[in-house]
């Protein structure tokens, strides 16, 4: 399936269905070839931006966001090919959404990182501004906001 066909099935599915759709296309982008736990710091990444965000409703709003994340970045033509991997990220996924929804304390794989990088694509100027929280395969993932 391509992604731009993807998208559109998600901007019709109901609420959390939707999200969880394009939380799993990110992570299936972002970071299909990293351990488990590099997974779930790229969905913590996304969940903690909505849960901070006063101008997106909804994770795919914010996943969708100008450059972002990998959902603008790759092409809209882009295939989806490795069933495992998407099962897994979709996997993944649910199960951090369904963390997060939970009230109280939670824990968190990269508590407070709001930003993320692929380390083989070098540094990006933002990172100078930022807290490094941790490195998980090949990405690190940092702190900008207070």
């Amino acid at each position: 399936m391509q992604l731009a066909t993807l998208l559109m099935i998600a901007s019709w599915l109901p609420q959390p269905l939707a999200d969880q759709t394009c939380l799993t296309a990110a992570l299936y982008l972002e970071a299909r070839d990293q351990p488990i736990l590099g997974q779930v710091a790229v969905a913590e990444v996304a969940l903690r931006r909505q849960r901070a965000s006063r101008h997106h409703d909804n994770l795919c709003q914010v996943l969708l966001q100008p450059r972002q994340f990998a959902l603008t970045l790759v092409s809209p033509n882009y295939r989806f090919r490795n069933l495992a991997a998407w099962n897994r990220a979709s996997r993944i996924s649910a199960a951090t959404m369904a963390r997060w929804s939970q009230d109280g304390d939670r824990l968190s794989v990269v508590p407070t990182a709001d930003h993320f990088f692929a380390v083989a694509y070098g540094e990006p100027s933002w990172a100078a501004h930022g807290v490094r929280i941790a490195q998980i395969g090949d990405h690190a993932f940092y702190r900008l906001s207070p």
